[in-house]
């Protein structure tokens, strides 16, 4: 994307003030949209042949979308109300806040990655390493739908160009890795603070995504307790984050009781194929109750690729949010203090 975030306040040379930062991303394509959408005044009736179309009252809901729940739920029969809001362009904001919180983190070694594992019918056929974080991110950033294997991301990339053929969409499946967050963020105390119950909120409110899950996952379900829980090991030295305590395998996911362990935080994210098809499915007209095909907006046929960027972003935002209340301060400085007297401290 070439889209650039300009910064309006908080900011001053670099360094963030402590105000609100306010960010902006424009819509290069609001041109298009500034007479029809506008606030105030009512859509023109002098309008060209695009214009008048897209200002045409949209009243057949696409399957799989928020319009038909959205239009009963607010009482709106022209669906451009709701599918406007619930796009999933909100999320280039929520990216562009999370790289804040993210460079917050990275200070205190806090490393993040994120990969694509499946889109549609086609998975890596083994899970790589994740011993060396900086080449899976290289690896996601050279392939054009963050595949860090080079046979699968060509079949992959053909997958969605058969998806495109076809007028169709296809989902599929990312793995997300936080590194480096140390023991005790998020707590068991109240069920609202379980740091995987936050993860997982913010990642299913991703549009698309229909699941998350955390290291093993559903795959835990299937086997005995003593095949799938981490067992406890010491070192003196060399485990700041953890105390000294690691595990040689990380079924969890980095999250036991609701707390973060200091192992890395594994997340496994999966979408649906989007709801715009450009071959529309039946539905039913809101105002003529009478059946027809879904209406047809701007559409890619694959997300997942950028979906994984999301989920870094995201995480970032909660994982900044959870660091900071266990050693938040006034400023930056007052947070390393904090952070240090954590590390500092004997168990």
């Amino acid at each position: 994307e070439q889209d650039q975030v300009e910064i309006l306040s908080g900011v001053r040379s670099g360094v963030t003030l402590g105000s609100p930062i306010t960010l902006v991303i424009h819509n290069k394509d609001w041109e298009n949209w500034s007479e029809i959408m506008d606030p105030v005044a009512p859509i023109p009736t002098d309008l060209g042949l695009r214009q008048r179309r897209l200002a045409e009252e949209t009243t057949r809901p696409r399957p799989g979308h928020a319009d038909l729940a959205g239009g009963i739920k607010y009482n709106h029969h022209d669906l451009r109300n709701v599918l406007e809001r619930a796009s999933a362009r909100e999320t280039a904001v929520r990216t562009a806040v999370g790289a804040l919180a993210r460079q917050l983190l990275e200070h205190f070694g806090v490393e993040f990655a994120s990969h694509v594992v499946r889109i549609g019918a086609i998975a890596l056929p083994t899970s790589p390493s994740r011993e060396n974080l900086a080449l899976i991110r290289d690896l996601a950033e050279q392939s054009e739908v963050r595949c860090v294997d080079k046979a699968t991301e060509e079949l992959m990339i053909a997958e969605i160009k058969d998806a495109h053929h076809a007028r169709d969409s296809v989902g599929g499946e990312v793995e997300l890795i936080v590194r480096g967050l140390p023991v005790g963020l998020g707590s068991y105390a109240q069920w609202t603070e379980r740091f995987d119950a936050q993860l997982a909120a913010a990642l299913m409110s991703i549009p698309s995504v229909k699941g998350v899950q955390f290291g093993l996952g559903f795959a835990g379900a299937v086997l005995r307790g003593s095949q799938v829980h981490d067992e406890i090991y010491y070192k003196q030295e060399g485990y700041p984050t953890r105390k000294g305590f690691y595990r040689k395998t990380n079924n969890a996911g980095g999250i036991e009781g609701g707390i973060t362990n200091g192992e890395d935080v594994v997340a496994q994210v999966a979408a649906k194929p989007i709801s715009t098809l450009n071959r529309p499915l039946q539905t039913v007209d809101v105002v003529s109750k009478q059946a027809a095909e879904a209406m047809v907006e701007r559409t890619d046929h694959c997300v997942v690729p950028a979906l994984a960027v999301v989920c870094e972003a995201v995480a970032a935002l909660v994982a900044a949010t959870a660091f900071l209340q266990k050693f938040g301060g006034d400023s930056f400085s007052e947070v390393q203090r904090n952070y240090q007297s954590f590390l500092d401290e004997p168990y």
